[in-house]
């Protein structure tokens, strides 16, 4: 907005200030006015507004009033977008929303190819554990190059956009439009459960036969392609059992830590909007990556020693955005965290996964899913300045 308003301004005599106008060429030698202009005719810079050269030359309004003033409207509408975007309790800590539909562990489902289909977005992390899911359960033969080479399970890519969609920021594209024929998430929901006024999220799990929404809820949606088969030629021996028995107890207490001081802990620092807020989920990711680094020196796995389980795959969405996003713009633990140089037990598991596990090398583009939280979380960045994309080899996995 500000580079329009330099060049519509230039010239007006309310940002006419100190500039010495260039003498024509004649042989007499004239004293011309002395102005300031947002751009100067020397070397054409851009000056803003010049309010703090106006304050300088008026004692009336100085530099402190309108530093404060800056500072402080900044700060308002800032605190407004980000209750916007991530609504906020009385502390300014960030407050997740509850998901409107949930299967449930125990529910019985149609186990049958063909029937269900799945919405996720690349960036998402919530969606990346349901990508990780189809991809390591082996549902969907999936032949290394496209998340959405179906064969059992539908899979739709969404588009991040907030600008094109009516509510949330989840919009299909041409190259991936959605099957019931609806131009963003908003009209799926609609059409799928009318009058539905919650929020419009991403996973999503839909029943195509019946035309109703199965879950919005990640963990829920992987426990349930856990259970069933849909189709999958892949042989019960070769197939990996995210929640085997006798280690379901020590994934769901691992579950809940993690999300609490890690998959949530990061947005929960870069959504605060007090200082205080944002120390406390700070020093839980500081928690939560020390706890993690000290189980990782000891075992290969989260809750197994030779096995990958949920909880690793909870996990694993997460340490893979951490270099890229989460710590420089979400400020997570500290913007000097680094997991590639400060955990080497967690960076040789995030390898371990990438490589060892069939799958997950395909479930994400990590260059886009990284420069998507600088796109879209304007007010975390409202330059809108992308860095240089992270890709696996920066991040050491390959």
């Amino acid at each position: 907005h500000f580079r329009h308003c330099g060049n519509a301004f230039q010239g007006s005599p309310m940002f006419v200030v100190n500039e010495k106008q260039q003498p024509t060429s004649t042989s007499t030698t004239t004293r011309h006015p002395t102005t300031t202009r947002l751009f100067s005719n020397n070397n054409n810079l851009d000056k803003g507004f010049n309010l703090l050269e106006l304050a300088s030359n008026n004692p009336l309004v100085p530099q402190g009033l309108i530093v404060r003033t800056a500072k402080e409207g900044w700060k308002f509408a800032w605190s407004r977008m980000m209750a916007e975007l991530a609504p906020q309790d009385k502390t300014g800590s960030y407050q997740r929303p509850r998901y409107g539909f949930v299967l449930g562990d125990d529910a019985p489902f149609v186990d049958e190819p063909g029937r269900y289909h799945l919405y996720v977005g690349n960036p998402c992390p919530w969606c990346h554990r349901a990508v990780l899911a189809l991809n390591v359960l082996g549902i969907n033969n999936n032949d290394g190059n496209d998340v959405t080479n179906i064969q059992n399970v539908g899979v739709t890519v969404l588009q991040d956009d907030p600008v094109k969609a009516s509510r949330g920021g989840w919009v299909f594209s041409s190259q991936h439009p959605d099957p019931l024929g609806n131009g963003d998430l908003r009209q799926l929901y609609d059409q799928l459960k009318p009058g539905y006024k919650g929020r419009c999220t991403a996973p999503l799990l839909i029943d195509k036969k019946r035309r109703t929404i199965i879950s919005n809820e990640s963990s829920d949606i992987v426990r349930m392609l856990n259970r069933g088969t849909f189709g999958s030629q892949t042989a019960p021996s070769e197939r990996i059992n995210l929640y085997p028995p006798q280690l379901r107890r020590d994934i769901d207490d691992t579950n809940e830590w993690v999300y609490q001081l890690l998959n949530n802990g990061v947005y929960r620092c870069g959504f605060s909007t007090t200082q205080d807020a944002y120390n406390r989920a700070s020093a839980d990711v500081q928690s939560g990556l020390d706890r993690v680094e000290e189980i990782l020196q000891k075992q290969d796995y989260l809750v197994s020693p030779s096995e990958f389980t949920e909880a690793d795959l909870r996990l694993l969405p997460t340490m893979l955005r951490f270099d890229g996003a989460y710590s420089p713009l979400f400020k997570a633990g500290g913007v000097h965290l680094r997991i590639q140089s400060d955990y080497p037990a967690i960076h040789a598991w995030m390898k371990r996964c990438w490589n060892d596990i069939p799958g997950v090398k395909t479930s994400i583009d990590l260059a886009d899913a990284c420069s998507s939280y600088y796109k879209q979380l304007f007010p975390l960045n409202p330059g809108g300045i992308i860095p240089t994309p992270v890709t696996a080899r920066d991040l050491g996995l390959e």
